[in-house]
């Protein structure tokens, strides 16, 4: 897989989240703990999460 950093991770050592994107998935990992395991999401689960993002869903 082609891992890559998030642009919206921060640049210190507590905020970093790495993304592949798959054909029918993406998939997110811990930076910091690549072997803990990683997150798979359908693209359309994704894709919403996304939406809802961008809509200040999860503003506090």
């Amino acid at each position: 897989m082609n891992w890559r950093k998030s642009s919206r991770s921060g640049s210190g050592p507590r905020e970093c989240v790495e993304l592949a994107i798959g054909e029918a998935a993406t998939y997110i990992r811990d930076t910091k703990d690549r072997d803990g395991g990683t997150l798979r999401v359908n693209q359309r689960a994704w894709a919403g999460f996304l939406d809802d993002v961008k809509a200040g869903r999860f503003d506090r």
